[in-house]
């Protein structure tokens, strides 16, 4: 039951007693409702943040606002942005120099799978629900045989069993790395004298990828994607034209 009103000593939901369903199974516009917030993100991530905030805050003995700001939903329009905004996600931490690495970059989906690889070299008879990157999505999609729609996780230790970039994990890997060593903290723009391998794969310009990675969040507030991606999409709801409103000269002169 969501947002249960009865709950056992230790602060977990309570099993809904009869009359509790019935308040809801009686009432259509009640099962309405809570049809529609079980499908609405943005409920769901204000009730996890909403518990979060409360457990931290009770154990550093403060009160008030934990999280800087609300949630937001980005609608990304393309693979390159889709890639950027996973690769931004993973760098956060080499980004604010609190990391020199992926691999000692914790609490990261990247060290996660790091982690995942290298038991798997050590003991490749290891089952997968026994890996450190086992409650993440996979990574790679195959865009020629996976099905179409959400893929539902068998195992229920994580929400899907569908990947969402098209290549794979190494390279997604060598990609992180890559883009760690070509921005310098010490030279802002520096990049490395020869353009690397998987830069040529995958068809991207250093200049607009780097600038991608390092201010996704400052560029993106409701559609993510190239310039002309974002100024084709309309507003589902008013139909009007998404703009750029952050470093979007910037951004053209260089994709």
């Amino acid at each position: 039951m969501l947002c249960p009103k009865r709950k056992n000593e230790d602060r977990s939901a309570k099993e809904p007693n009869e009359f509790e369903l019935n308040s809801i199974r009686n009432d259509p516009e009640k099962v309405t409702t809570i049809r529609t917030r079980l499908s609405d993100v943005a409920w769901w991530m204000r009730l996890l943040c909403q518990n979060i905030g409360t457990r931290a805050n009770k154990e550093d003995r403060e009160v008030g606002k934990f999280f800087q700001g609300r949630y937001r939903a980005v609608r990304i329009l393309d693979e390159a942005t889709l890639l950027a905004c996973s690769a931004y996600v993973d760098l956060n931490l080499i980004r604010a120099a609190m990391a020199e690495t992926i691999e000692l970059s914790d609490f990261t989906s990247a060290q996660r799978r790091i982690e995942s690889i290298q038991a798997l070299s050590k003991d490749p008879s290891i089952e997968s629900a026994s890996l450190l990157d086992s409650f993440l999505a996979p990574l790679t999609i195959d865009e020629r045989n996976d099905p179409i729609g959400p893929c539902a996780s068998r195992s229920g230790k994580r929400c899907s069993d569908k990947g969402f970039l098209s290549l794979s994990t190494l390279d997604y890997l060598e990609l992180l790395d890559e883009t760690a060593r070509i921005t310098r903290a010490d030279k802002a723009g520096a990049t490395a004298m020869d353009l690397p391998p998987i830069f040529e794969r995958l068809k991207l310009d250093v200049g607009y990828w780097k600038l991608l990675v390092k201010d996704f969040g400052r560029l993106f507030s409701l559609v993510a994607g190239a310039p002309a991606k974002v100024y084709e999409m309309r507003s589902l709801i008013s139909k009007r034209r998404f703009n750029l409103k952050r470093l979007d000269r910037q951004l053209a002169a260089t994709s």
